[in-house]
């Protein structure tokens, strides 16, 4: 039997606060989580669940006030939370590379897409600029740009919305990283190069061994592209698991909700299901589990005492009182 891979990011306890002139917000409570080595990992949820917060916390790219104000989050045996600006931005880039919702946002449109990948290849690592320009075309070509040394000195504007995408995605591998957060990374895109992405995404994590975080609301790509999901609720991870297992047998009164929302070609007439109510503000949220006021099966206890965590499989925790009785406490 093989032993379990060592984590390349851990995540543990992980509390993100958010002083106001009113007091202090809860935006993240107890977010714990692992990925493992070329393991894709989704998270999930409606806005505001906390999903790209989780995100920015890893990359160190909280907004002030905003602040880690408990846990730890670890790569490989290197604690960031700890790092100061400075010193993140070294592993930025060159340990963690980060793919976000909008390519324009991440390119310059001022300079040529060459001289923006050579840029960062020269950054990072100890290469030559006629290495690093050799790389930058390996790289244009592994995610699927065609014609790269003509397209070398183009800019931003002279590509499609799927192509600038693909070039991001260079931008991020350009220095081998060991994790790659990605937010919302298809959003933009049309079906049709949205499902080009994604298997370029799973592709290179396969083959390189990346570990990837990826942060979207469509359970669809967590099920065509993760190996395990995460699914977030008011700040809190309420269930994780392997995607067949969760998708198949949600536990959590909450996934199960998210699960019957999604149209099947079983069912073609009716109304799709819907869960009644919105997720709470910040500054609203209700004492015992966070989701109790739209749940169905909410009894006294999941009122007044926020919920355990415990395990319903090998590899799958859900947070819910409904859960605790008949399991085993993690």
């Amino acid at each position: 039997m093989n032993a379990t891979p060592h984590p390349i990011l851990s995540v543990q306890g992980l509390r993100v606060e958010i002083p106001t002139r009113r007091g202090v917000l809860l935006a993240l409570d107890d977010v714990s989580f692992s990925i493992a080595p070329g393991e894709i990992l989704g998270f999930v949820g409606e806005s505001g669940a906390g999903k790209s917060l989780t995100g920015m916390s890893i990359l160190g790219l909280l907004e002030p006030p905003g602040h880690i104000a408990g846990g730890e989050i670890r790569l490989g045996e290197q604690r960031l939370d700890t790092l100061t600006q400075r010193q993140m931005r070294r592993i930025r880039g060159k340990e963690i590379g980060a793919i976000f919702q909008d390519p324009l946002m991440s390119l310059n449109p001022l300079l040529q897409i060459g001289e923006q990948l050579t840029e960062t290849i020269l950054t990072h690592l100890p290469v030559s600029k006629s290495e690093a320009a050799q790389r930058a075309l390996a790289l244009m070509r592994a995610v699927g740009i065609p014609a790269p040394e003509a397209r070398f000195t183009a800019y931003p504007h002279q590509f499609s919305g799927g192509m600038r995408q693909r070039i991001v995605i260079a931008l991020a591998l350009c220095a081998e990283p060991r994790l790659v957060v990605a937010d919302e990374p298809t959003t933009a895109l049309d079906v049709s190069i949205q499902a080009q992405v994604l298997q370029l995404l799973r592709q290179l994590c396969r083959d390189k061994g990346t570990a990837m975080l990826l942060v979207t609301h469509d359970m669809g790509v967590i099920a065509e592209t993760a190996d395990r999901v995460a699914v977030m609720y008011a700040g809190r991870i309420v269930e994780i698991g392997p995607v067949e297992e969760v998708i198949r047998a949600p536990v959590h009164p909450y996934t199960r909700g998210l699960m019957s929302a999604i149209p099947t070609l079983k069912r073609v007439t009716g109304p799709l299901a819907q869960i009644d109510g919105a997720m709470p503000r910040l500054n609203g949220r209700p004492a015992g589990c966070a989701f109790n006021p739209r749940c169905a099966h909410a009894a006294d206890q999941c009122r007044t005492e926020s919920p355990s965590v415990v395990n319903t499989g090998p590899a799958h925790r859900v947070a819910c009182w409904l859960a605790a009785p008949q399991m085993e406490h993690a």
